[in-house]
């Protein structure tokens, strides 16, 4: 396919029919957050708006860059001054466009980081569960996966990432619910729904007990290791659609 560009306003309309933006009650805003060229043919994904990624996206000639974490959050500091000057100032005096999608790429059924997380595990979606219908249940899929530790261990090989369990590693593999990022607080909706083990990315410190005591297994496995393949395939996704020229740039977090 030829190289082609879309307008900034036309793509920003796709993305926001595209993911339902306004169905979610979200903590910041989705969409155009902030405003470069008119005409975009070189897209760059990532998963945060980090520094590190910024300086990349313009090294690679970015016009536009798409994240799932981009800025203004709920309750942050308004004033444009350190990291967020820093961060926005590159954008602006380089004209590159900023879209930011978070719980509407969470919960899309085809380019959302939960469904995604699953073909990387080899889950089958069967239900969702939750506010705005964010966690997932299913099934491993590979007879073979048997049980919890089994599904540790296909984490691990997936996302490179050795994740934290909490419960029995050779307890059996009953129903799996999932939920990407810092959804620790899911698990007692998890339990709810009838899960015998949960995945997501971050582990609290209470999360601990309530994974304990109600025999619910729980594995951390990373909250930017989960995140990662949702804004890859909405890339992707929107590169075919268009014609653009897309480029995933991972930036190594731990976290």
């Amino acid at each position: 396919m030829s190289q082609k560009s879309v307008n900034r306003t036309e793509l920003a309309k796709y993305l926001a029919e595209a993911l339902n933006i306004t169905q979610f009650r979200d903590y910041c805003p989705n969409g155009l957050q902030v405003e470069g060229r008119t005409e975009i043919s070189r897209l760059v994904t990532g998963v945060t708006a980090s520094q590190a990624l910024l300086e990349a996206a313009l090294d690679s000639g970015a016009d536009a860059i798409l994240v799932h974490h981009g800025y203004f959050w709920r309750g942050e500091d308004a004033r444009v001054i350190g990291t967020k000057y820093k961060r926005l100032k590159l954008l602006l005096t380089h004209d590159i466009n900023m879209f930011a999608y978070h719980l509407p790429l969470d919960a899309h059924p085809l380019f959302g980081n939960n469904v995604q997380l699953a073909q990387q595990l080899g889950l089958t979606p069967t239900g969702r569960f939750g506010d705005d219908n964010l966690g997932w249940l299913g099934n491993v899929s590979d007879a073979g996966v048997r049980t919890v530790g089994d599904l540790a261990t296909v984490i691990e090989r997936q996302l490179q990432r050795t994740p934290v369990l909490i419960g029995d590693p050779d307890q059996p593999l009953a129903q799996v619910a999932w939920c990407t990022g810092a959804a620790q607080s899911l698990l007692g909706d998890a339990i709810a729904a009838g899960a015998g083990v949960f995945i997501s990315g971050e582990i609290s410190e209470p999360t601990v007990h309530l994974a304990r005591e109600s025999g619910v297994a729980y594995l951390a496995a990373g909250h930017h290791a989960t995140e990662r393949y949702g804004v890859q395939a909405l890339g992707s996704h929107l590169a075919e659609h268009f014609g653009l020229q897309h480029q995933f740039i991972d930036i190594d977090n731990p976290v």
